[in-house]
């Protein structure tokens, strides 16, 4: 009986060990954004005075050097999150789950934090840079680049104007580094085959307006079915309702859409070309009731923006070209 009851009590533990070793973990998520979503949780507050604030904004623009005793700080607080965004930037797909659907009430609380992170990031890739660990630099201002496309991706024009104000620190300071000589070959390639890869205006401008264009529409007919579209207006938008053009007929919203296709043609178009376009746009835009030009954006400012990045991206470029004739310069 002892001796059957010892076998029993071998046979339960062997079986435990055999199911203990099949378990595994779940499979890793492919969307980027849930990742990003942690990233933002794992942000910490620091309390900076006006100086410190200050000291961080021109230290971004390049005005000022990596002052480490006063920064420091602020990136070891939020080390984790950096690190959760930089591997999420490494991951194939973004979807950020907004809900368009609810036309101008569509949330985009992640906007700050995306931004707030955005910068700390580029900040890092220039602490890395003055220690003179130049690959994790160039790696830190990479997955920033990578980030600004996941922030874009499935936007309308407000996630694709923050994903520009990433984007474009992490091309001025690899610009720099490369300008000054302290990139290796190996580097300089590693950042110009990333830099190829962008859209020369950064992102798909002609989709985000064609997203822009389609929540409009949805908050269009949403006012033309309102019991109360004045009141409407103003619980979505937050401002006082325009005097004319509500409710819209349906006149009025076929005319808009028209102009609207128009300006994402026009925006697909190369931006010296489309700012051609869009000004022979500007009579259409003129000619839309008060509502409608109350809740479109400028399509020209839109325009400038890509222009910007299109520069940016360029400068790099030409830097890249002119340090891959010289050898690099000894970082100390």
């Amino acid at each position: 009986m002892k001796g059957r009851l010892l076998l029993l009590v071998f046979a339960t533990f062997s079986a435990a060990s055999q199911i203990s070793g099949q378990i595994q973990y779940p499979a890793n998520t492919k969307n980027a954004a849930l990742r990003y979503w942690i990233a933002f949780a794992e942000m910490q507050d620091v309390s900076t005075d006006k100086s410190t604030e200050e000291l961080l904004s021109k230290t971004l623009s390049g005005e000022l050097p990596w002052d480490a005793e006063k920064l420091t700080p602020l990136l070891d607080a939020n080390r984790t999150g950096i690190e959760i965004m930089q591997r999420a930037t490494k991951l194939p797909d973004c979807d950020w789950g907004l809900e368009y659907s609810q036309g101008p009430r569509t949330s985009i609380a992640y906007v700050p934090r995306a931004r707030a992170l955005s910068r700390l990031n580029t900040l890092e890739g220039i602490r890395q840079l003055a220690s003179g660990d130049t690959q994790s630099a160039v790696n830190t201002w990479l997955a920033g680049i990578r980030f600004s496309q996941d922030l874009a991706r499935g936007g309308s024009l407000v996630p694709a104007l923050m994903a520009k104000a990433a984007l474009l620190p992490n091309l001025h300071e690899l610009t720099t580094a490369t300008s000054s000589g302290k990139l290796t070959a190996s580097q300089q390639k590693q950042v110009l085959a990333a830099v190829r890869a962008l859209p020369q205006d950064g992102f798909d401008w002609g989709a985000a307006w064609g997203i822009e264009s389609a929540t409009i529409e949805q908050f269009l007919h949403e006012l033309q079915a309102a019991s109360d579209p004045r009141a409407s207006y103003e619980t979505a938008m937050r401002s006082p309702a325009p005097k004319q053009g509500l409710p819209p007929t349906s006149q009025d919203i076929q005319t808009y859409l028209i102009y609207m296709r128009a300006v994402q043609s026009a925006l697909r178009e190369p931006p010296e070309k489309a700012k051609n376009t869009l000004g022979a746009l500007e009579s259409k835009r003129a000619a839309l009731n008060e509502l409608e030009q109350s809740v479109t954006p400028n399509p020209q400012k839109s325009n400038l923006v890509r222009i910007e990045i299109m520069q940016a991206r360029t400068e790099l470029l030409q830097a890249l070209t002119k340090a891959s004739v010289r050898p690099p310069v000894s970082f100390k």
